[in-house]
């Protein structure tokens, strides 16, 4: 693979990098609004391991005994009796009516998800009577040990992932395969579609450089007097956007956070701010082609959601800050109940382009639509309504967006059940999706 410097592609995005500024805001209307009620669980398999029948056991909100304490008969406390249907980390087209959507890792770290299994299912939004039916689940495994560490199951013969193994947050589906990009290692795995079977495994390489964050299951914590080394992307900020190209020949995994660049002692910067790391993957010789761009974050403390492309050059990015609630809503006054501390603030869906781009140069950030002011003249809205005809999506993981058709896109929320709270101050989140008239903006090229 061909060597990059990161030094150097940092100065070369430095004379490149289009400013955020030059990013025209085009409006978004609300034509439908579908919601998947949070405590929405379903069985684990019948031959998955007794561990697995009962989830939720690890958190701090869960059983701390774990063995003694049953799970709630509604539903409504941890552990729970099954597995959360919960926050959807990523999501693609199928047809008219029907997506795939894939469930995050469990409920939040490693440490907490060893009974959380990973899975992703098929959904069917009815923006009519504003229900989802989830119409198909298909878990994840890894019987033939592909993956090259100790899972959690690693015991039982059906060995099925759990979030304390991976961390899975895009995805596409291609020729009967999912490929899944993952937040630990980072890593992209290889599935067969149809069982939820592990086919393939492989490490993230940036030209010859491996990335590691700090749970990649090769690295080890020192000793409190010596440092840490080895990593070079922050925890939980590896994959988030998974995207591909519209004829299935190439993937464009988007990380969540910057490389570390040893030479500049800094993370990876365009333009003064942090920039995240598109790679490219052949679908054909699975491999890295060695190439890569850069998406420049609007602020430092910004993260990406999601990322799919909507025509040979041009995606779609979900940008937000780490923001939840209504601002309406905000403490005020020394307020501590009953408001939000950090309301959301920063919520949207750009538009990219990456026509003609060499390596380590930015994408051109070309219009965004902006999540917290979405027009909803017609009351469409089914939860949040405003008096001034808008509707927002106050959450603090919005990490589901892909095009419908050329004048909709959808967007969904991460709920992270049963801890989000962003619709209201009390009641956790639903997932909630969105249908989207953006006729404008879908047309929005470079100039």
């Amino acid at each position: 693979m061909k060597k990059i410097s990161l030094a150097a592609a940092g100065l070369l995005a430095l004379t490149a990098a289009a400013s955020a500024q030059d990013a025209r805001e085009f409006p978004a209307q609300l034509v439908g609004h579908a919601i998947l009620p949070a405590q929405t669980l379903i069985d684990a398999p019948a031959d998955a391991p007794e561990a697995l029948k009962v989830s939720g056991k690890f958190t701090e909100r869960g059983n701390p005994s774990r063995l003694t304490t049953a799970p709630s008969e509604d539903g409504s406390e941890l552990p729970f009796a099954g597995q959360p249907v919960q926050g959807f980390s990523g999501i693609s087209r199928i047809d008219a009516e029907r997506y795939y959507v894939l469930t995050d890792n469990g409920f939040g770290s490693k440490s907490n998800s060893p009974d959380a299994m990973l899975f992703f299912h098929v959904v069917k939004p009815d923006f009519k009577s504003g229900s989802v039916t989830v119409e198909k689940t298909t878990f994840l495994s890894d019987p033939n040990k592909v993956v090259p560490f100790n899972i959690v199951m690693e015991g039982s013969d059906t060995r099925y992932l759990t979030g304390a193994d991976l961390d899975i947050e895009g995805f596409q589906v291609i020729d009967g395969k999912i490929y899944i990009g993952d937040e630990f290692g980072p890593f992209l795995i290889v599935a067969d579609a149809g069982t939820g079977v592990v086919e393939a495994f492989h490490e993230t390489f940036l030209g010859d450089q491996k990335l590691m964050s700090p749970d990649h299951f090769a690295l080890k914590a020192g000793n409190p007097d010596k440092p840490a080394s080895g990593a070079n992307i922050k925890r939980s900020r590896g994959y988030e956007g998974f995207a591909a190209s519209m004829d299935g020949k190439t993937l464009y995994p988007l990380l969540e956070g910057p490389v570390w660049d040893e030479a500049a002692g800094d993370y990876e910067r365009v333009d003064g701010n942090f920039a995240l790391r598109l790679l490219e993957w052949d679908v054909a010789s699975q491999s890295w082609t060695g190439k890569s761009v850069l998406y420049r974050l609007e602020a430092d403390d910004h993260a990406i959601g999601d990322f799919n492309m909507i025509d040979e050059t041009r995606g779609l990015v979900i940008e937000r800050d780490g923001g939840q609630g209504d601002a309406e809503l905000a403490c005020k006054d020394g307020e501590t109940e009953n408001c939000f501390k950090n309301p959301a603030l920063f919520k949207r869906v750009y538009m990219i382009d990456m026509k003609g781009l060499e390596d380590g140069q930015p994408v051109k950030k070309i219009g965004y639509i902006d999540l917290m002011k979405m027009q909803d003249f017609d009351g469409i809205a089914r939860l949040g309504k405003r008096d001034d005809n808008t509707f927002t999506f106050p959450f603090v993981t919005i990490e589901n967006v892909d095009r419908v058709d050329e004048d909709h896109i959808i967007v969904a929320n991460d709920n992270n059940f049963p801890f989000s709270k962003g619709r209201d101050t009390v009641k956790v989140d639903n997932n909630e999706i969105v249908l989207l008239k953006v006729s404008e903006f879908l047309k929005a090229a470079a100039e």
